[in-house]
């Protein structure tokens, strides 16, 4: 017998301790969250690029047509303002008022602020709280504040909370909601590993968890709930951690497994594939150009990814050192590396690899000419979705520049995110997914491939399993 989970006081509001984990770029949607808030829950809308809709109910293609990339960013806050409005609206329909519906913003994503300001402008009669994470968002606080509504910062340890707490948040104490520990080692997309933590080390949630217990209790935030994220899949196995008092008042959020039902947004194929996997299927990798770690499935495109950067050599543009050797791609251009790296560089131009692209870090990539081509086009035609990208050296300022070189290792998150969204190849696109995944597959719940409604699922995971 599992003990039975009861409803629990989340920002102001008695509601089951049942998050949907926010994902973006269209696949959390007011099609999904309504459901979840109306069986009690707290339902997620994305408002990282929400699809918006035509007079004829038909999405709207994010197409861009400015010059600059100053313009185009300017396009892309007008998508995601108005797709965000509309997902929340359609989720709020659909939830009948009951439940609670979030919305959820990165906050390194392009124009975070004025996509936030943007939406609770116009909806903040109808969203309870604002889940927030990528990034360490002081600001978020104020915002949430100014327009009513609760925040929900997402931290990966103590520490970070207590850095935003000390800076900001405890001006705003009471609208507080809740605080989610995103596991970094086991949840889907961008995870916040720090760099004294080892990605190939995973480490047990629950020391972490009454860390940042003890320090909400520090700052005088003691009953505020923590909202486990990432790796949880059956409450069976969480069972040590409700009226815990060690812990505190506990939720817990699904990312992964709301994937799989028949409001899900995303295409039917995704769903299939998600039900095949393997234990250690998803990767955590660090090639998203916000610099994070992140977590998705193993394709065609994470293996490109590992392979350019496996094909990779220091240089130097001197005779310095073991930097002796000259090596040419063919072009007027001349590097120095050291003898054995000339050699495998040549190895690497004879399989097709005849391109050497110069990353930030004084290094050479080799790729095919088609490669670097598409690497080159993706970078010109940048809209400015992060605040700042390694991929093409946009940065939400003055000179629209990190200053740095372009980063040839990593790649247009925007756009392949925007494509697996809709339909397009999911071996050559990024597909985020949690460390779980896998056990979609084990689940006797999914045999034969079943697919069950929000609530269908929502029902189960309160029987524990």
């Amino acid at each position: 017998m599992v003990k039975a989970l009861n409803a629990i006081r989340l920002g102001g509001k008695e509601l089951l301790p049942l998050i949907e984990g926010g994902k973006g770029i269209a696949v959390t949607s007011g099609a999904s969250s309504g459901p979840w808030a109306a069986a009690g829950g707290v339902g997620t809308v994305s408002a990282v690029n929400a699809d918006s809709y035509d007079e004829n109910g038909q999405i709207i293609p994010q197409i861009y047509y400015g010059r600059t990339r100053r313009e185009r960013h300017e396009e892309l806050v007008r998508y995601a303002i108005d797709g965000g409005v509309e997902q929340v609206r359609r989720a709020y329909e659909t939830s009948r008022g009951l439940g609670a519906i979030n919305i959820n913003v990165l906050w390194e994503m392009g124009g975070a602020q004025r996509v936030l300001q943007g939406v609770l402008e116009k909806t903040r009669e109808l969203v309870h709280g604002v889940t927030c994470g990528a990034g360490m968002p002081y600001k978020l606080a104020e915002i949430c504040a100014g327009y009513g509504v609760h925040y929900y910062p997402i931290v990966s340890s103590g520490r970070a909370f207590r850095a935003l707490w000390k800076r900001a948040y405890n001006k705003f104490s009471g609208y507080l909601g809740a605080v989610v520990y995103e596991d970094p080692w086991r949840a889907g997309g961008h995870n916040g590993l720090s760099n004294s933590e080892d990605p190939n080390i995973p480490e047990d949630p629950y020391p972490r968890v009454v860390q940042l217990r003890q320090t909400m209790r520090d700052a005088g935030c003691p009953e505020v709930p923590i909202i486990m994220a990432g790796g949880v899949w059956f409450l069976r196995e969480w069972q040590d951690w409700v009226d815990n008092p060690e812990l505190g008042p506990i939720a817990f959020q699904f990312g992964t497994r709301p994937l799989v039902t028949r409001e899900s947004p995303i295409p039917e194929k995704w769903k299939r594939m998600l039900m095949t996997l393997k234990d250690g299927d998803v990767l955590l990798h660090k090639f998203s150009p916000t610099g994070f770690y992140s977590s998705a499935i193993k394709n065609r495109f994470l293996n490109a990814l590992v392979g350019r950067s496996n094909r990779q050599i220091a240089y130097s543009t001197q005779n310095v050192g073991e930097h002796d050797t000259l090596l040419t791609d063919g072009s007027r251009r001349k590097f120095y590396v050291t003898k054995s790296d000339e050699q495998q560089a040549q190895a690497w131009i004879a399989q097709g690899f005849t391109e050497a692209m110069k990353t930030p870090d004084n290094t050479l990539v080799f790729v095919t000419t088609e490669c670097r081509d598409e690497i080159r086009k993706d970078q010109a035609d940048c809209m400015g979705c992060l605040s700042q990208c390694q991929f093409s050296n946009w940065a939400d300022n003055e000179k629209n520049s990190t200053g740095r070189k372009t980063d040839p290792r990593s790649f247009c998150i925007q756009k392949t995110l925007q494509d697996v969204a809709h339909g397009k190849s999911l071996e050559d696109n990024l597909v985020f997914a949690g460390h779980n995944a896998y056990r979609f597959a084990e689940d006797p719940f999914y045999s034969n491939g079943f697919v069950p409604t929000v609530k269908q699922l929502v029902d189960r995971i309160l029987t524990g399993d």
